[in-house]
């Protein structure tokens, strides 16, 4: 199959479908903005990471209303929510829930009983990730990757759909646990919450000091996001396009030969096969979100900053250069050619 090749058969999808989930997000996204200025980026990557079944962590200082976002969005998509503040003494059953022994007044018989921990919604807010010692790190991950729990020897599933959004400050470091790379893994997306513009800020300015602002109302529940979720699965994706998605990958890599010489200077290694797979079901989101019916490289290109900024490591070369890993994967991206025809 040549590189421009069109997109193969895959399991066919309606144009009503796509037209009807680029509506549901539409919405979405209307709803958000009574109570978010802005940011319409950052919410789309959220929508993305969420028609994927998959998991986000949003880094930005303080005040960036990272909080107000997720909650809002709770209450758009109609479904259970729950918010865990992560503090130094959080204890992994804190998260996960616990047994406790209950007596039966009737009998005086007592039985081990378990009590669902805040894991057990449809989205989960873990504010301050990054402020938990690594042994709850380690059992919020696990729940994130095998949707399900074990407490007692008892293996208990998560609700459907799962989904957590995490939030981290960047500035402060002192008495946290940061995230090693093999968890940042983990997230499909670090999305970076930047300051809003001059006029976004008069806006926010201006809203809060209005008492009685409008509050996002129910748009989707479980059963909508689930449909949406199957129609990105099936968003018909080209060879040509896997192709461009696996090179931007592999050349991230400092020691494969298809790695590009900036990043063979300046990382320390690079983005591993999760982050192909990321790019695959990203962009089939992106695309739909625009209403389109196939994936193109295009949409490859769009959502790769956000896939890839956690999973690559500036050496010491490009940090002393003041060089970042945005740079470093706007970079890769204008050095790999898309062939979309």
């Amino acid at each position: 199959m040549s590189e421009t090749s069109a997109p193969p058969q895959q399991r066919a999808i309606e144009p009503k479908d796509v037209e009807a989930c680029q509506g549901a997000c539409g919405a979405l996204q209307k709803e958000l903005a009574k109570v978010i200025v802005g940011q319409r980026k950052v919410i789309e990557e959220i929508l993305i990471a969420i028609f994927t079944r998959s998991h986000a962590l949003l880094v930005g200082v303080p005040g960036l209303a990272k909080t107000l976002l997720i909650s809002s969005l709770a209450e758009s998509l109609n479904m259970s929510f729950r918010r865990i503040q992560f503090t130094p003494d959080l204890m992994p059953s804190d998260i996960t829930g616990t047994e406790i022994i209950v007596q039966d007044p009737a009998t005086g018989e007592k039985e081990f009983r378990f009590l669902p921990g805040p894991l057990f919604a449809n989205v989960v807010l873990a504010d301050e990730i990054n402020r938990t010692p690594p042994k709850t790190q380690a059992a919020m991950l696990e729940a994130m990757q095998e949707r399900k729990v074990t407490v007692g020897g008892v293996t208990r599933p998560l609700p459907e759909p799962f989904f957590v959004l995490a939030t981290q400050n960047p500035l402060e470091q002192e008495g946290t646990y940061p995230l090693p790379e093999a968890q940042l893994d983990r997230f499909m997306f670090l999305i970076r919450v930047g300051y809003p513009t001059g006029d976004e800020e008069l806006e926010v300015m201006m809203r809060a000091s209005n008492p009685s602002g409008e509050k996002p109302k129910p748009i989707i529940d479980a059963a909508g996001i689930s449909h949406i979720q199957k129609v990105v699965a099936a968003m018909p994706v080209g060879e040509h396009v896997f192709r461009y998605a696996r090179d931007l990958v592999r050349c991230t890599r400092p020691q494969e030969e298809e790695a590009n010489e900036y990043c063979k200077q300046y990382l320390t290694f690079g983005a591993g096969p999760r982050a192909s797979l990321c790019l695959i079901q990203a962009a089939k989101a992106h695309a739909m979100i625009r209403g389109q019916m196939y994936v193109s490289c295009a949409n490859i290109a769009g959502v790769a900053p956000s896939v890839l900024r956690h999973r690559i490591a500036p050496n010491f070369t490009a940090q002393s250069e003041g060089i970042s890993a945005d740079d470093i994967v706007q970079k890769v991206i204008a050095a790999i050619p898309k062939h979309d025809g």
